[in-house]
């Protein structure tokens, strides 16, 4: 089955906002995304919503990455630093380093085409398994 925008599970907000996978190797996920009108701001540049669900989405499947076992991950903290305004084609980058058994710590950014810098974040999420394959412990 072919899940939208190149992610192996359905991810309905993803669709929404246009985020499409562009690369994934274990612990790093590459995800692009095409600035529309309907993601600014008042300013006409992204709206900080979109930027920081652009990099939730990226350092959540990051972390899946790591996991075949995993179903997904969840949000437990995320933090983004905004460093410019963000428009056109953006690309986030999640980089993740297991923690624990569950929870895994991610890194991520997000540049613009020129290859700038816009935002930076740390997060914590919680790998979810399906019931009955949780990792040994």
């Amino acid at each position: 089955m072919s899940i939208a925008g190149g992610f192996d599970i359905e991810i309905p907000f993803a669709g929404l906002l246009g985020l499409r996978k562009l690369s994934e190797t274990p612990g790093s996920v590459t995800v692009g995304l095409a600035v529309r009108p309907e993601l600014m701001n008042s300013w006409q540049v992204a709206h900080g919503g979109a930027v920081m669900s652009l990099l939730d989405a990226t350092m959540g499947m990051s972390a899946k990455s790591l996991d075949p076992q995993s179903n997904g991950a969840t949000t437990v903290e995320l933090k983004v630093n905004f460093l410019a305004t963000a428009s056109g084609d953006l690309v986030a980058q999640g980089h993740a380093q297991r923690a624990g058994r569950s929870l895994v710590f991610v890194e991520g950014e997000v540049r613009n085409a020129a290859g700038d810098l816009l935002a930076k974040a740390t997060g914590t999420f919680k790998l979810r398994h399906p019931a009955g394959s949780r990792p040994a412990g």
